[in-house]
């Protein structure tokens, strides 16, 4: 692993901002999985960053709101694969990808209006079904 981890051509995370720890694993894997410490947590502050301006720090707290915890903490848990080191590589392209979209900027809506024809179209469709309707209760009427 590299000392940064990159993200965009903006930004670059220092590892040592990231805090990574590991544990024991469960769920199945035999002995193998008492012995090693595979699963891999990733921590990044993103209230504490020095490499973030006041402007994207703010953009992705308000993007990430519901992954973070009350001291800005985005936190990644991993424990897919049995390697660590597996385990590793997949949270940082999960916090990159992660990242990667708080930080896209959505498009603004703008709100559009039916044109004239479709608008006719549709109200001739509705008189031609009720025309039809109407139709088929007069001709019912009649054979009873």
């Amino acid at each position: 692993m590299s000392s940064t981890l990159f993200i965009n051509s903006q930004l670059e995370i220092p590892e040592s901002e990231l805090e990574i720890t590991t544990s024991r694993s469960g769920g199945p894997g035999g002995q193998h999985v008492n012995t090693t410490s595979s699963k891999v947590t990733l921590r990044w502050n993103i209230a504490q960053s020095q490499v973030l301006s006041e402007k994207v720090r703010a953009q992705l707290m308000k993007n990430l709101v519901s992954r973070l915890t009350l001291q800005g903490e985005l936190v990644l848990q991993v424990d897919t694969s049995r390697s660590q080191m597996q385990n590793r590589e997949i949270a940082f392209e999960r916090l990159t990808i992660i990242i990667q979209k708080a930080l896209l900027i959505s498009k603004k809506r703008i709100p559009t209006k039916p044109k004239k024809s479709a608008k006719l179209r549709r109200l001739n469709d509705k008189s031609h079904v009720s025309n039809t309707k109407r139709q088929r209760k007069s001709s019912a009427g009649e054979s009873e």
